[in-house]
């Protein structure tokens, strides 16, 4: 049995009008021989709305109630791509995912698949029908719905894929596929044919919002290849694959960029062991998640002065946590507002010298500060100030060639 795997996102089935597109994307892999396994999301919005009437009815809304409240989005969703396959004469029916089962574990809202029984879509997909699951959701062993997390749909898929030893894994979405970069911030952006896994994952955490980074995670540990492309053109994507089937000369493969950071300094912090945990426990505590963090110690060793970043909206309950904290002892609180996180992301980098030399070069000639450095082996990272994002990302896009 050749099955494939396709996942619609909430923009693909967003309007009726969707709905039977994607009905019609599906008819084409049946034609093409496949066995077809779907995979919905809820409608457009529809999610968003269910949190909203959860908000409205409770400030607290208890856990295991609103992961069976959100979870119905996908219910209908499913519903009605099956009504619209049966009316095209394709055999097809919707599966919750407790019916399957899928079998998660965790807490409510932010579950992890940990099962997915086979027998029954096996047998439904032998007699030539088209199962529509259920994406995002699954049952706990308490019998009860629980869901795994925003943008979970894509989870579902991908182990899904796993669990059915599917030849394809494809996530219909409304882009064409990955760009070196967000085309909404520079028109010179280009998709990328294919990219692997670790560049993915690193793309994804840092601001590319096309999948999400325990999505990617999924696949990359259970080499799951997946191709992400448009349900409104008939294009190729991009595949998201193991370094070994990549053979390109790009030492960049895409730079991502953020809108919503801010910086904090703390200037004359008294060195000494556990400092640094002293500051960064109460954040954590308070659910605030701290990025990038850079620590300069004094020649003489007593001082030392501590940046980081963290989420804008975070910024006034962070100052008047560190303000608070008994803990810690500094001379100066610094706080800037409207700074920007600009990433370059390639596994050519390794074994190409001088990346970092041009990236900083790069900036300078458009004189451009960077305020913050933070480097991995396929990324390097640095702040700079808001207002700059844009120039910086046409100078970086033409220095590593991804404009070609």
């Amino acid at each position: 049995m050749k099955i494939v795997v396709l996942k619609f996102g909430g923009t693909s089935v967003g309007t009726i009008a969707k709905i039977k597109k994607v009905a019609e994307i599906i008819k084409q892999y049946r034609k093409k021989k496949f066995s077809v396994i779907v995979v919905s999301s809820a409608m457009s919005g529809v999610t968003n709305g269910l949190i909203k009437k959860s908000k409205n009815i409770s400030s607290d809304f208890v856990s295991h109630e609103y992961d069976t409240l959100v979870s119905s989005g996908e219910q209908v969703a499913c519903s009605l791509i099956a009504g619209r396959l049966n009316h095209l004469g394709i055999k097809s029916r919707s599966w919750m995912a407790w019916q399957i089962p899928i079998l998660t574990s965790g807490q409510y809202k932010n579950s992890r698949i940990v099962k997915i029984y086979t027998n029954k879509i096996i047998r439904y997909l032998k007699e030539n029908g088209v199962p529509v699951i259920t994406g995002f959701q699954g049952i706990n062993n308490n019998n009860r719905v629980t869901t795994i997390g925003r943008g979970g749909s894509d989870a579902s898929a991908i182990l899904l894929a796993k669990y059915f030893k599917a030849k394809r894994c494809i996530i219909y979405t409304d882009v064409e596929g990955v760009f070196t970069t967000d085309p909404n911030k520079l028109k010179k952006a280009k998709k990328i044919n294919v990219i692997s896994y670790e560049e993915m994952l690193e793309m994804a955490s840092l601001g590319a919002k096309v999948m999400q980074p325990v999505s990617i995670q999924d696949a990359r540990l259970n080499r799951i290849d997946v191709e992400v492309k448009s349900s409104f053109k008939n294009k190729s994507g991009t595949l998201i694959t193991k370094k070994s089937n990549i053979s390109n000369n790009k030492i960049i493969t895409g730079i991502t960029s953020t809108n919503n950071d801010a910086k904090v300094t703390l200037i004359g912090v008294k060195d000494k062991p556990g400092v640094a945990a002293s500051i960064f426990k109460p954040l954590s505590k308070n659910q605030i998640n701290v990025d990038m963090v850079v620590q300069n110690i004094s020649a003489n060793g007593k001082e030392t002065d501590l940046t980081f970043t963290i989420k804008s909206e975070d910024l006034i309950k962070t100052k008047k946590i560190i303000e608070q904290n008994k803990d810690i002892n500094f001379r100066k609180l610094l706080l800037k507002k409207d700074v920007s996180k600009i990433s370059i992301i390639g596994v050519g980098m390794v074994t190409t010298p001088g990346v970092t030399f041009r990236m900083f070069q790069s900036l300078a000639r458009k004189k451009i500060n960077i305020q913050v450095i933070s480097t991995s082996e396929i990324k390097i990272s640095v702040i700079i100030d808001r207002k700059n994002i844009k120039k910086a990302l046409l100078a970086l896009h033409k220095e590593f060639n991804l404009n070609k």
